[in-house]
């Protein structure tokens, strides 16, 4: 079933209205340990047809601990976004993911990593899918709150560039939570 429904993704054209073709770009593989569940491809990953083939995953896989040879093997990572094509940029930054995406693909790809273990939720769209959250929350609020999910869902904010200031006001992310998050990664690949 697996192979048939990337199969499936990779041919999607449900979104013509986009600026750019539609390509579609996942990471999956239904041995994959742990998910990164973002937003959508940056233009840049649109051109490398990579996920996080750019400074933001420079930083996650810092983040995380890992190196690109790791971060890029399927039966450990499964990358997928909440749109898997490059969606346009508006006034800040990359436009929203469309929800068919999601709506169509989402919950039957994830019906299909039955040994998961750990959900990395990047972003508000990614939140507000895998955790149902109340949208008055903001997702500093969230992300602090990040024991409340643990250890099988850990809220993150975005790893671009543009999330510096957020980063240098809020200490407590990388000195609280990014070791436990290595700690678990290290764990969940190794189990």
């Amino acid at each position: 079933m697996s192979d048939a429904l990337i199969s499936q993704v990779k041919n999607c054209r449900l979104c013509q209205d986009l600026p750019l073709e539609p390509n579609p770009i996942v990471q999956f593989n239904p041995k994959a340990k742990i998910l990164i569940a973002g937003q959508a491809p940056g233009r840049i990953t649109y051109h490398k047809n990579r996920p996080f083939d750019d400074p933001s995953g420079d930083r996650l896989r810092d983040w995380l601990s890992v190196d690109r040879e790791t971060f890029y093997d399927e039966t450990q990572f499964a990358i997928i976004p909440m749109a898997f094509c490059y969606p346009g940029t508006g006034s800040g930054g990359d436009l929203p993911p469309p929800a068919i995406c999601a709506k169509t693909w989402r919950q039957r790809l994830l019906d299909n990593l039955p040994e998961l273990q750990l959900t990395l939720v990047i972003g508000r769209y990614a939140i507000d899918w895998h955790l149902h959250i109340d949208k008055k929350q903001t997702v500093t609020d969230i992300v602090k709150a990040w024991q409340s999910y643990y250890p099988r869902i850990i809220p993150l904010p975005h790893p671009s560039p543009r999330n510096n200031r957020w980063l240098k006001s809020n200490p407590w992310f990388e000195q609280e939570l990014l070791p436990e998050l290595q700690s678990l990664v290290a764990i969940n690949l190794n189990h």
